[in-house]
């Protein structure tokens, strides 16, 4: 099913069962994405075995909160403010420092890795990886534990989301969004180029027409996913994503990078070059296509699942190990998971919310944005994505080298 997301009425018929059933775990988040390759990490980590204590939470006698999370994630109003985050401090007292500052997994790691290792504070008090990078920090022994007496709204996690194996019952992540990616391209721009209506296979972006105005995600399990999906491999069967199978899609990457098909390899920033016309399609995440409609004002950009297929994740709240208000960061995960907190998020993120009940505060504030399979797919449309697999640790080594070596080249 290849059509355009935001504006098709049928897609919206498909979401109706989404909260209703118990979608399988790899299906909905990918299960435990990369958590072998944590495992490995852990057993690398820096200080040998010693283990990291919390920082002393200092929640009582000050009542602030630094959350980093990634750009185009959180609901904004016309005058520039967060309205989800406002009611949040009003009912609290509790004033949130909100960062966009996360633009990929890597890149963030990078920056933070060594005061993980440390134990030491990393200047947020509460951010959102993405479920592999979740593991890993997991597995590293760098997230704090939850005390599920500040959260009772957990109750309403989605079923299908409790279970991860590096996180069983959720005790040092939640899900913050689930995440899709699929191809993102300018209406009118894709069309005057292609004279298509918009990409539907990966051929499509290879069109000679398009050439230095292609982008893809520095996401490796997004980009080389779909490139994967698009040769007939199943990237969730570990028997079909070989690590022959990885580099034939590496090799497909690393061509088009060098014939200069592919010109961007971004993360969040991505969004950037799609507004100011630099990119014309791109290997994109749904819901910032359906923001950037909305700061545009009109359908500018189309997105779309492949007809193989588009990649399924998670982002996670997690609490690092240095963090000096996780109590505090626990109230706003218990704020985000009431049903109707989660149903206005979903409004404006227009990302897959792991929420029990917010479907139904969804159909009260607005019945179409219920209808919306991209907050609330149905089994039918999740049949069309896949989670990238967990990888043994060479694995993981082999192929995030392979993939970093593109991205240095581009």
């Amino acid at each position: 099913m290849n059509q355009n997301l935001p504006e098709d009425p049928q897609l919206r018929e498909m979401v109706k069962a989404a909260l209703k059933h118990q979608v399988t775990r790899r299906a909905v988040i990918g299960g435990a994405v990369a958590t072998s390759a944590a495992a490995f990490l852990a057993a690398c980590a820096p200080g040998g075995d010693k283990k990291l204590t919390p920082a002393k939470d200092v929640s009582d006698s000050d009542p602030t909160l630094i959350w980093s999370n990634w750009s185009l994630y959180i609901d904004v109003d016309d005058d520039g403010n967060n309205p989800t985050l406002d009611t949040f401090t009003a009912e609290t007292g509790i004033t949130v420092t909100y960062r966009e500052d996360f633009d990929d997994n890597d890149s963030y790691y990078g920056k933070v890795k060594d005061q993980l290792a440390l134990g030491q504070d990393i200047g947020a008090d509460v951010t959102c990886p993405t479920s592999w990078m979740a593991a890993r920090w997991i597995n590293l022994g760098y997230c704090q534990t939850f005390d599920d007496a500040q959260i009772p709204n957990k109750k309403n996690l989605q079923p299908a989301y409790l279970g991860a194996s590096y996180d069983p019952e959720r005790k040092m992540s939640l899900p913050y969004q689930g995440i899709l990616a699929g191809f993102a391209y300018d209406k009118k721009a894709y069309k005057a180029a292609t004279g298509k209506e918009a990409p539907l296979v990966l051929e499509d972006l290879w069109n000679p027409a398009l050439k230095g105005r292609i982008g893809v995600l520095s996401e490796m399990r997004d980009t080389v996913g779909i490139v994967l999906m698009d040769q007939g491999v199943q990237i969730g069967d570990a028997a079909s994503l070989t690590e022959d199978a990885f580099m034939n899609a590496i090799d497909v990457i690393a061509a088009k990078v060098s014939e200069g098909q592919i010109a961007r390899i971004k993360g969040n920033s991505y969004k950037d070059d799609l507004v100011n016309g630099d990119t014309i399609a791109a290997i994109a995440w749904s819901g910032d296509i359906i923001q950037l409609n909305a700061e545009a004002g009109y359908e500018r950009f189309g997105f779309v699942l492949p007809e193989s297929g588009g990649t399924i994740s998670a982002d996670c709240f997690v609490v690092p190990m240095g963090a000096t208000h996780k109590k505090n960061a626990e109230k706003l995960m218990n704020f985000y998971y009431d049903p109707y907190n989660a149903a206005v998020l979903a409004a404006y993120v227009n990302y897959i919310t792991p929420v029990v009940g917010a479907k139904e505060e969804a159909i009260k504030l607005d019945p179409t944005l219920a209808e919306n399979q991209l907050i609330f797919p149905s089994e039918e449309f999740l049949a069309q994505t896949q989670a990238f697999r967990a990888l043994e640790s060479k694995e993981e080594q082999a192929f995030t080298k392979a993939f970093q070596k593109i991205k240095l080249g581009a």
